[in-house]
């Protein structure tokens, strides 16, 4: 063997037992925190909400940011198939009328739907589409509601 390949192993080993070392610190430093618990219980707890709230998922600070209601749009989209896939329907048009909500041109939206979903199954989403924006959107309802009171 080498002396440049056992330097090389030797230096190796070396860098190998201080990551392991740092990551045994900061772990025991990290359990010993006294707000540790509380504060990872929280992280869960407010995860597990965001995750089933879903068209709460999507602040009103979240409206402005296009990326963000494009991925509420897709994530609501793949939600409405997949629960038309397992036959539940109500949950399938909920997250359907999210996506119509937040979606940039309904209308075009609408037409596909139409032509994809069973009768029934869209006239269920076009009677909750109005109770589903006037939840996302309480705001907006106020702000035209006040514009039509200027006129």
């Amino acid at each position: 063997m080498t002396t440049f390949s056992r330097t090389a192993l030797v230096l190796a080993g070396i860098c190998g037992s201080l990551f392991v070392g740092y990551c045994i610190y900061f772990d025991r430093k990290r359990r010993n925190d006294p707000d540790f618990k509380k504060k990872l219980k929280e992280k869960r707890k407010q995860k597990k909400v965001t995750k089933n709230s879903g068209a709460d998922g999507l602040r009103a600070s979240d409206l402005k940011d296009p990326e963000s209601v494009q991925r509420f749009f897709l994530q609501e989209v793949q939600l409405g198939e997949e629960y038309l896939a397992m036959g539940q329907i109500e949950e399938a048009v909920e997250h359907l009328c999210n996506a119509v909500a937040v979606c940039g041109q309904p209308s075009q939206l609408l037409q596909v739907l139409q032509q994809t979903l069973p009768p029934n199954v869209f006239q269920m989403l076009i009677t909750k589409l109005p109770t589903v924006g006037e939840r996302l959107f309480p705001q907006s309802q106020a702000s035209v509601a006040a514009d039509e009171d200027v006129e």
